[in-house]
């Protein structure tokens, strides 16, 4: 067994899991493929009646009224069965917790927190260097200071700082979207492709300095209503973003190097965006040296509303017909020490990575290359197929 790993339900689930509307998906060996679960208390229960993807099922109008009754649903499984097979090197033809999401877009949200905007203007002054970070941090702050927190993004104030910043050479394209008008949102993997808790998270084989990003991630229905949250790892490669903005795309999207779960909670009476608002979202990594870092990310030091990083990821002007999933962003800026003075925080391989919030539970993943873990194989086709063989189409 994997060192680390939780197996009791109560050490994944939200504090009141009890009052929670909580909705996965596990991989079911019954039928070669996932299933929709409803958690009712130590049960999970299939929800495929309901409707076959998770996607489907969020979109429905009164989907809290439709699981008001959870034991009208058969039983799949206990929870604790589950998780302890959830965790790197289990046999994957055993039934195993999934992502919650499957067929929503990916999309997250850069440059939301103060904290973690300095650190992205370092990245690129740095060309992802990091034995450069800590001279570059005090030159950048000797310029900007380092708490931008009062200032609002696309004000008038923030079109003044530029202005002045331009004339220092000092203007940023993270300082643009971290204090500018246009939120940065990109597409953090393809749909299908995010892992759940206990699986491998992935890093590119090529990147010496990376970091785990802890973030709460939204479910927002084709229709822009946001319905419920969870959590998500946003893993990172600095030093290949730190190269060039024009490889976002490989510093986030690899094999496995998206995390979310354990479990969708959708929005109700006891759980609301402003409980997510409020949310302090708790990151602890330990390494296989010993090594041991915890940092807080607080959602009410986010710099825009999560209700305007939806708006601008979609609306009239980009629709998503099964949804998006959207990571809000990070105030987590890993300056630590690890390898050496200087050197700054990165991963080393059995990083076991742990987040957490009360509300939403904890999302723990073990960190591999990604190129040395298991391939992604089990796309939007083979869901269809699959649905379509267990007649759910």
């Amino acid at each position: 067994m994997t060192t680390g790993f939780p197996i009791n339900a109560q050490d994944i689930l939200p504090d009141d899991a009890i009052n929670a509307v909580l909705i996965g998906r596990i991989w079911d060996p019954r039928v070669s493929g996932p299933t929709p679960v409803l958690l009712d208390g130590e049960t999970l229960r299939d929800i495929s009646s309901v409707a076959p993807t998770v996607s489907e099922i969020l979109e429905l109008d009164d989907v809290l009224a439709k699981l008001s009754n959870p034991a009208s649903f058969p039983t799949v499984a206990t929870l604790s069965d589950i998780l302890d097979q959830s965790r790197p090197g289990a046999d994957e033809n055993t039934p195993h917790l999934l992502s919650p999401n499957d067929l929503q877009a990916i999309k997250a949200s850069g440059v939301t927190f103060v904290a973690s905007l300095l650190e992205r203007v370092i990245e690129e002054q740095a060309r992802g260097d990091s034995s450069k970070a800590d001279q570059i941090r005090t030159e950048i702050t000797g310029i900007i200071g380092d708490d931008l927190s009062q200032i609002e993004p696309g004000s008038q104030k923030a079109a003044d700082i530029k202005t002045v910043l331009l004339e220092k050479g000092a203007w940023s394209q993270y300082l643009e979207v971290g204090i500018g008008p246009d939120a940065e949102i990109f597409t953090k993997a393809p749909a299908m492709s995010a892992v759940g808790h206990g699986a491998h998270v992935g890093l590119h084989p090529i990147s010496n300095w990376n970091n785990p990003e802890p973030e709460v991630v939204l479910t927002v229905t084709s229709k822009g209503n946001i319905v419920g949250a969870t959590l998500g790892n946003d893993v990172n490669l600095r030093d290949v973003e730190g190269r060039s903005a024009l490889l976002l795309g490989k510093a986030k999207d690899n094999n496995a190097s998206c995390a979310i779960g354990p479990f969708i909670r959708l929005f109700d009476g006891k759980f609301t965006l402003e409980t997510v608002k409020s949310a302090d979202i708790a990151m602890a990594v330990d390494g296989p040296e010993g090594y041991h870092l915890d940092a807080v990310s607080s959602m009410s030091q986010i710099s825009r509303t999560p209700e305007s990083l939806v708006s601008q990821a979609i609306g009239k002007h980009h629709q998503y017909p099964d949804g998006i999933m959207l990571f809000l962003g990070t105030m987590f800026a890993p300056t630590d020490d690890r390898g050496g003075a200087g050197k700054g925080f990165t991963h080393e391989m059995g990083d076991l990575v742990s987040i957490s919030t009360p509300s939403l539970g904890k999302l723990v993943n073990q960190v591999d290359r990604s190129d040395a873990i298991k391939p992604w194989t089990f796309g939007i086709s083979a869901l269809m197929n699959n649905l379509a063989r267990r007649g759910l189409l």
